[in-house]
């Protein structure tokens, strides 16, 4: 595990060595027990779009593991006047221990870790989100015990969270079902992968997809940079919404995950939210203790 770029790059053993890892993290910081394991480590914070959770978690992470995040906006690097990726990386990767990345494509992610003496972490990008699916993966297993043969299903649009839930989940040994409207579909290279797997379905039907769902998640149906694009998917994704009726065909004891911001009343209804606002915000919470599990792997692996 030299970076992380997407969960596909990770073997289930070390998908479970971050989940454990971070569930004492977790222990620790709920105990007051410290753990400077990065003490003297500095991260850099390249955002390329706007981020609550992920800026704030990676912040607090690093400071809670005894080391310094240092905030980079797309505006404040000479990649605004022109300067390739390629040679930020080799100099970023001069001054930090570790670089995080919040871009608009995936492919600004991968050449930062081609170009990178030190790790290169996917914030989220247009095909990824991994560290956002590590945290939920570390909900559900909160929840429910143990995450082999669950059902995990995810309703909405085919993009990096749907994309990166259908990879974490079957590595974990899950049946994964996807439903999204026709043309919205998860991307190629995920579908390749999970066409080798016997217990993924994807269909056109949410009903179908959530039937006997151990989870059920989903997400806004308009992600930053496709604003123009509202009308349209709005009317397109109507009938992709988690509400009661459709929640009420996935199994008595489902949960619900959202990566947040909502949108109450499109992708998932006010009455649902707030019905599982337990488990949505503790995933929320997990982002802090998955992604410094995470930083611990990486930044200390050359020990």
């Amino acid at each position: 595990m030299k970076h992380l770029l997407k969960l596909m790059d990770l073997t289930t053993e070390e998908i479970t060595e971050v989940l454990n890892l971070a569930d004492q993290l977790k222990y620790e910081q709920k105990h007051g027990i410290e753990h400077p394991h990065l003490k003297g480590k500095t991260l850099g914070l390249v955002f390329e779009k706007e981020s609550t959770r992920t800026r704030v978690s990676f912040e607090v992470g690093m400071y809670q593991l005894g080391g310094l995040a240092i905030f980079l906006s797309s505006k404040d690097l000479q990649s605004v006047r022109g300067e390739p990726a390629k040679d930020t990386a080799r100099v970023l990767s001069r001054y930090l221990d570790g670089i995080m990345i919040r871009a608009c494509d995936q492919k600004e992610a991968e050449i930062l870790a081609e170009y990178s003496d030190v790790p290169v972490i996917n914030g989220l990008t247009d095909l990824a989100h991994p560290c956002q699916v590590l945290a939920d993966l570390m909900t559900v297993r909160e929840y429910k015990g143990s995450l082999e043969g669950l059902k995990a299903c995810f309703i909405g649009d085919g993009h990096n969270m749907m994309n990166s839930t259908i990879v974490g989940c079957l590595k974990m040994g899950m049946k994964v079902a996807a439903a999204c409207p026709a043309g919205y579909e998860p991307a190629p290279q995920v579908l390749e992968f999970a066409k080798s797997h016997a217990n993924f379905l994807l269909t056109h039907s949410p009903e179908e997809a959530v039937k006997d769902a151990d989870v059920v998640a989903t997400d806004v149906w308009v992600s930053m940079g496709q604003e123009a694009e509202l009308d349209a998917r709005k009317e397109i994704f109507s009938a992709y919404q988690v509400n009661q009726s459709l929640l009420s065909l996935a199994k008595p004891d489902v949960i619900v995950q959202h990566c947040l911001p909502a949108h109450r009343g499109e992708e998932i209804s006010e009455q649902v939210l707030e019905a599982h606002a337990a488990e949505i915000f503790d995933e929320a919470e997990n982002r802090l203790h998955a992604q410094k599990a995470v930083l611990v792997k990486l930044l200390t692996q050359n020990k």
